[in-house]
């Protein structure tokens, strides 16, 4: 298909619903119902449970690597699969605009990216481009694994761009976390180089060993990037960052590395020096989940740890979200999505 062409589709797209109407953005709701009553509507979340999001209108979606999307209003749980629309039933990202469109990323086998305004999917199709630069309205999005690339969507264009590599490195590598800091700028945490910060003009590096091995050997993905109360930042280590802005620099190094807290159990060879992914709740109490270890409060003074379990066992665990009640809430490969009831984390439940 010619470039043209391209561009031509993806804006028809972008522009008009299926039945040829001129796509109106406020009308997401009214939309959304005709969808949903043709969902299946189901009594539980499947089993795979990767990410929970939030919209504006305090409706919940998780995403599935099986079963495709799941979305509960409160009342009724439905779950949107390929029958319905969406290209693909594993879902690793969801977004939204600020019209209140939704967007579901899967990163694997190949990137795809699909737009639900409320009446139909709509699969983004991306444009090779160069044209790095950070817009207000601008969603990110990671690329499908195995590769250096991120998309940027302006509204009308799906960006597709090659994220330079750092200094003196020469690895191939992919991006596995995308996250805009307080100040605006784009972070991106990589498997194995490192994390880059982009701040609409250039790239800066951190290439040191916490965020690029694992202190056993192997790869260390940076999955989580999250700035605490004092503005500084944690990559799913052991260590904090303390960065500045490049411009006001007197040398080239635009950050000091912090020891922290260490393992989470408080042992000095402990494996959980390594975590998957962090959150800052309201009271400014940063939240690690691991693998097979549980959940893991840090207060800025003392680490308290919380077992995520059924009958007693424990549960294996990826992911976690803040809602805008500030209620917390995480993602499992097995056993669905809990939520915190300010003691333990429980299965939810319709």
């Amino acid at each position: 298909m010619k470039l043209t062409s391209v561009l031509l589709f993806t804006m028809l797209s972008l522009l008009t619903s299926c039945n040829g109407q001129p796509y109106n953005p406020n009308k997401f709701t009214e939309l959304s119902e005709e969808l949903f009553i043709k969902g299946d509507t189901v009594n539980e979340l499947g089993s795979s449970i990767m990410v929970v999001f939030q919209d504006k209108k305090n409706i919940y979606w998780f995403g599935s690597w099986k079963s495709g999307v799941y979305r509960f209003d409160g009342k009724t749980l439905i779950n949107l699969t390929t029958k319905h629309g969406l290209p693909n039933n594993r879902v690793d990202e969801i977004k939204e605009d600020k019209y209140g469109n939704i967007y579901f990323t899967s990163c694997s086998p190949n990137s795809t990216i699909s737009k639900f305004d409320g009446h139909t999917f709509t699969t983004l199709l991306p444009i090779p481009s160069n044209e790095w630069k950070i817009q207000s309205n601008d969603i990110w999005f990671k690329h499908s694994y195995r590769t250096e690339k991120v998309f940027r969507f302006d509204g009308i264009t799906l960006h597709e761009l090659r994220l330079p590599k750092p200094p003196k490195i020469s690895n191939s590598f992919e991006i596995y976390s995308i996250y805009t800091d307080n100040k605006g700028n784009i972070w991106f945490g990589t498997n194995p180089v490192g994390v880059c910060r982009y701040n609409g003009k250039s790239f800066d590096w951190i290439t040191e060993e916490d965020v690029t091995e694992f202190r056993n050997e192997g790869a260390n993905g940076v999955r989580s990037i999250t700035e605490d109360k004092n503005g500084d930042f944690w990559f799913n280590t052991e260590y904090r960052y303390s960065v500045y802005d490049t411009t006001t620099l007197k040398s080239n190094k635009f950050y000091t590395r912090h020891l922290s807290i260490g393992g989470l159990d408080g042992k000095n060879d402990s494996d959980l020096d390594e975590y998957l992914s962090t959150v800052r709740d309201n009271n400014n109490n940063l939240w690690f989940v691991t693998y097979r270890n549980g959940v893991w409060k840090y207060d800025g003074k003392i680490v308290t740890h919380y077992p995520v379990q059924i009958d007693t066992n424990n549960i294996t665990t990826f992911s976690i979200y803040k809602d805008s009640n500030g209620d917390l809430w995480l993602g499992t490969p097995e056993n669905g999505a809990f939520k915190f009831n300010g003691t333990i984390f429980v299965k939810f439940k319709k």
